[in-house]
């Protein structure tokens, strides 16, 4: 079921994030909204359905990730696309998403996780900014923050006030800036699996 979650709000933002590129009307983009908030919401749905119906594994784990990493990649390589960000932003976000997710994926052939008990981030500092409750939760509200914020300021047929566009570049810069330092960790845990592969 976890899964399915999972699967299901990546082709939810593959649906929204294509047709804002056809659809000109203020209506859709007021529910692509809506709707981008439930896909970041489900995120979190996703991992409470898991653990409420012992559904939690390894590879459910990595299957969460993966869909993370779908969605948001998704939502800045379409506002890139549609010239609403600067190319940097997907550049930083994905080459941040590679790097972490090779880490972890030579950790995991290892025996470890990107998160829980066998974590390979072992540090109380960096679980925290990984792996913690707080942090996911904070990361994805700048996320649902930054996706909306972008996406209001350019509803058809209507002038976004200057306040909700500045708004909307400290609240993409800042969601940008979290998506680096939560990567510090894995980089740092990373480098001895790295050292292990070169013996």
């Amino acid at each position: 079921m976890a899964n399915l979650i999972s699967l299901f709000r990546v082709i939810l933002a593959m649906y929204l994030l294509i047709m804002l590129g056809y659809e000109t009307t203020p209506l859709f983009y007021k529910m692509a909204i809506v709707l981008t908030l439930a896909v970041i919401l489900l995120d979190a749905f996703d991992g409470w359905v898991a653990r409420k119906f012992n559904e939690a594994s390894k590879i459910g784990s990595i299957i969460d990730i993966l869909g993370d990493r779908i969605v948001e990649n998704a939502y800045w390589i379409a506002f890139c696309a549609y010239g609403w960000v600067p190319v940097w932003i997907p550049l930083v976000v994905m080459t941040r998403s590679f790097v972490t997710d090779t880490l972890r994926g030579i950790a995991f052939a290892d025996g470890c996780t990107a998160f829980g008990e066998d974590s390979m981030v072992q540090s109380k500092i960096g679980k925290f900014l990984t792996s913690s409750r707080f942090s996911r939760a904070v990361y994805g509200g700048a996320k649902v923050f930054a996706f909306v914020t972008v996406i209001a300021c350019h509803i058809p047929a209507w002038e976004a006030p200057h306040w909700l566009a500045v708004i909307k570049d400290i609240s993409v810069y800042l969601t940008v800036i979290f998506c680096v330092l939560r990567a510090l960790p894995v980089v740092s845990a990373g480098q001895k699996y790295l050292v292990n592969e070169k013996k």
